[in-house]
């Protein structure tokens, strides 16, 4: 098995960051090497995560090797000469020796565990301060060329490079002018551990609250429900203010579409903006285009290259938070949808669970073998709740556990880490699978407390990762290089916790390839012995104000609104957003009313309009053979038509009025009124739109 977990935990990890980034980005629509980026960056970040296990095993069975010798063999076992007085010869050892070292299963030979972390840190540290900037300003850049992308990346990067250049020569000259001299690649990676360290602290200590009260939080229905209403009411104006947003773009896009025709020059530019508009503005914006009119006047003032390309940049962020809005706005009706149908289920006495708005899909054998209604309704009613409360019990101790951890892993005599312990215990007895397993789950955790974190960072709507393939390049490729910046410092402090890391345990023992890799932190003597042992400290007071909600109730005190029980604009908050909720729910019975009887219509009499316009058609080619005059043809057609479409405003009259109201938009871009059924007007088309 030499090596053989080693490949196997490589393949495996690639597909999982290749479906993590299929759930979030869109491979589609997006640049390629957008695309290939964030993979590469998820990628090395999961693989430090899922190897760092392994490498503690085998250098836990290298470090029995040295406390045994370089040749150990089992332990020996002397006869005793044979007593003839007895008839029995005992058997017993010497002397009391250690156990066996036995070799792990996932044991990685020498000389592949240093190589390896060597390319993944170095090349995840070029991600993420040099090549994932780069291309972070290259997407999101109103450019019309590689050319230009490219310039307007690097001037938006000059700044960032510079403050990385003036950090790391105000330490190069700490070590210069220090009598010690160590190898330069140390001091880069003290700077980034560093920086590593000071915003993974903030990140844990909101996370190890915040997550064990989200899943206690999700086992009480009334209260998800109700924050359910308020992050809508929230998201509604979000939404309104992003379609807002995107009318005042498109009205800027038609503006120029219409002064910089087909001849002009800048033409290509106008039409590289028009295929990132969504499909209705352009087909709208096509249908005003007359290829007729002068172009050449010149009094007309022509926008210049540079606003275009500033016009390109806001018509990129502007679909994108459009799309956005609207996908989660449709995830959280959703949500709530499900919330209300619970809320009515728990009362229910045949303990079968009714969705107020069933699949139209047909239910595959899982549901109908095993997710019954009637299980579905244990589950959501009565087992589920309590889960999550012993989920999140469960995940509460393991907080506390990494707290106390962290304010006590610099004590080696006596060993107060409980990590440290766990991981000695299981040492003793050589039981490398629990030992793997335990560091697996350790390191999941504090990675699931601090990347959930990150998930949720939302800077000015900025920065927010969303699944179902809404999240932005931009976004995509911040996550990529946090993560790049996060993961190394975070498997650091993991073996600090549990004294495998010598510049913090101060103890002469084998260490890990991956320390190794990472150099000694004595090398800055004032970070190895102050920044790194007391300032995980700070993780305690963190905890208590996210206990407390002290940043939301500022963020509150601010403007910002926040999800406060006692606070009043909450309360309107929630009564809007109930609203909203249901007044999406009438809209949605409406549509699925509708279809059903559209459907019904067409099983009862589709086969017999059919035949007859079947028999319409043959009569029609009979009588058009007969007669030599064919401008009676399109008068004949103009009739039926006009009579297939009483037929369909006959039924669209039997539903509410308002049933087409989600097909109506207020666009600016349409000068034309439109009546309540716009669908079935006449059309507004001209004579040279078919050209």
């Amino acid at each position: 098995m030499s090596g053989a977990a080693l490949g196997i935990e490589i393949v495996v990890v690639f597909f999982l960051a290749l479906f993590l980034l299929h759930q979030y980005g869109d491979f589609k629509k997006q640049q390629r090497m957008v695309l290939f980026g964030t993979l590469l960056a998820w990628y090395l970040c999961f693989l430090i995560v899922f190897i760092l296990p392994l490498d503690v095993s085998t250098t836990i069975y290298k470090q029995c090797k040295i406390d045994h010798g370089e040749h150990t063999s089992g332990p020996t076992v002397n006869p005793l000469p044979f007593n003839h007085t007895t008839a029995n010869a005992s058997v017993t050892p010497t002397k009391s020796e250690p156990k066996p070292c036995y070799k792990p299963w996932s044991y990685i030979p020498d000389g592949i565990m240093p190589v390896f972390w060597r390319v993944v840190y170095w090349t995840s540290q070029c991600l993420t301060w040099l090549l994932l900037p780069f291309m972070q300003s290259y997407a999101r850049s109103g450019g019309f060329s590689i050319t230009g992308k490219i310039k307007t990346a690097l001037i938006e990067n000059a700044i960032y490079y510079g403050t990385y250049l003036l950090i790391f020569g105000s330490l190069l000259i700490y070590v210069a002018v220090h009598p010690e001299w160590y190898e330069l690649q140390t001091i880069g990676i003290t700077a980034a551990n560093t920086w590593g360290l000071f915003l993974l602290v903030l990140l844990l200590g909101y996370g190890l609250v915040e997550i064990p009260r989200s899943y206690w939080n999700a086992s009480r229905h009334g209260h998800l429900l109700v924050k359910t209403y308020f992050k809508a009411s929230k998201l509604m104006t979000e939404k309104a203010d992003a379609e807002e947003n995107l009318e005042d773009v498109m009205e800027e896009v038609r503006k120029a579409s219409e002064s910089i025709k087909y001849n002009h020059p800048l033409r290509k530019c106008i039409d590289t903006i028009l295929r990132k508009c969504p499909v209705d503005y352009q087909e709208k914006m096509g249908r005003n285009m007359d290829d007729y009119e002068d172009f050449d006047d010149k009094q007309n003032t022509y926008p210049s290259e540079k606003s275009l390309v500033k016009l390109h940049k806001q018509v990129i962020y502007a679909v994108q938070r459009h799309n956005r809005t609207r996908v989660q706005w449709q995830i959280l009706l959703q949500q709530a949808i499900h919330l209300e149908d619970v809320a009515k289920n728990e009362t229910s006495s045949t303990h079968r669970f009714v969705h107020s708005f069933p699949s139209s899909e047909p239910a595959g054998w899982f549901s109908r073998y095993v997710y019954t209604p009637t299980v579905e309704w244990y589950w959501e009613c009565l087992l589920k709740r309590w889960f999550y409360r012993l989920l999140s019990v469960v995940l509460t101790l393991f907080s506390v556990a990494v707290v106390w951890s962290e304010c006590t892993f610099f004590s080696t005599r006596p060993v107060l880490s409980l990590f440290a312990v766990f991981i000695q215990l299981a040492e003793r007895d050589y039981n490398y699978l629990y030992i793997e397993m335990a560091c697996f789950i350790t390191i999941f955790f504090l990675c699931t407390c601090v990347y959930s974190t990150v998930f949720r960072i939302r800077v000015f709507n900025y920065y927010y990762l969303a699944s179902h393939h809404q999240t932005d390049a931009y976004s995509l490729q911040f996550s990529g290089m946090l993560f790049c910046r996060l993961t190394p410092p975070l498997c650091l402090n993991f073996l600090g916790l549990i004294h495998m890391d010598s510049a913090i345990s101060h103890q002469q023992k084998e260490q890990t390839a991956y320390t190794s890799i990472m150099g000694s932190m004595r090398v800055l003597s004032f970070i190895a012995n102050g920044f790194y042992i007391y300032y995980p400290m700070l993780i305690v007071i963190l905890c208590i104000a996210t206990y407390f909600s002290l940043g939301t109730r500022c963020l509150n005190l601010l403007g910002f609104q926040q999800f406060v029980g006692d606070s009043e604009m909450t309360s309107d908050l929630i009564d809007e957003g109930k609203e909203l909720i249901r007044r999406e729910k009438r809209k949605r019975q409406r549509i699925e009313d509708g279809e059903n009887r559209r459907r019904e219509w067409k099983e009862r009499y589709g086969n017999s309009r059919e035949d007859y316009t079947a028999r319409n058609r043959s009569s029609h080619e009979m009588k058009e053979t007969s007669y030599s005059d064919t401008s009676l043809v399109p008068c004949r057609e103009t009739k039926l038509a006009v009579s297939e479409r009483d037929c369909i405003e006959l039924l669209q009259d039997a539903e509410p009025l308002d049933f087409n109201a989600d097909t109506l938009t207020d666009d600016p871009l349409d000068a034309e009124p439109g009546g309540r059924y716009l669908s079935m007007s006449s059309s507004r088309s001209r004579i040279f739109d078919d050209v």
